[in-house]
């Protein structure tokens, strides 16, 4: 199975469209526990969808609980470090950097540092396959889009 969170106006062949917000469409709270089992899923496309979840470490424990090992999860999410477009929305309720993939990086310090930790709830454990930032203009600004290429470590 591959899935494309938050789909809205983008569909990928091949791909399980989530409708995350819809006035007219079943929609699947991401906020909660996903509906898929564990280790299910072979890919996963999330563009525009994680900085309107509440919590990062609830967010990605999910997607690395239900990717398959080895399976791989592209994700988009505005840079709040370098333009208007982490901020500008109002819907907006987690505020991403390029270092918060530090702390689910398997082998990263900031990971291991706190791999023991109750506390700290990590348990996803993914490699950082390809990491880049994308400009994009606006019409009174311009917005920064982290795009990042995780694989599951299990």
């Amino acid at each position: 199975m591959k899935l494309n969170l938050g789909a809205c106006d983008r569909s990928f062949p091949g791909f399980l469209s989530v409708v995350v917000v819809s006035l007219t469409n079943k929609v699947t709270d991401l906020s909660k526990p996903w509906p898929w089992p564990d280790s299910s899923v072979d890919e996963v496309m999330a563009f525009d969808v994680f900085e309107h979840l509440p919590n990062k470490r609830q967010t990605l424990n999910e997607l690395w609980r239900v990717l398959k090992s080895g399976a791989v999860a592209t994700i988009g999410v505005p840079d709040v470090t370098d333009g208007d477009g982490g901020h500008c929305d109002p819907t907006h309720c987690s505020y991403w950097t390029g270092s918060d993939f530090d702390y689910f990086e398997k082998g990263n310090f900031a990971r291991e540092r706190f791999r023991a930790s109750s506390y700290y709830g990590v348990r996803a454990d993914f490699n950082v396959l390809t990491f880049e930032k994308i400009r994009h203009e606006r019409k009174r600004g311009y917005t920064v889009e982290i795009r990042v290429k995780l694989q599951a470590v299990k």
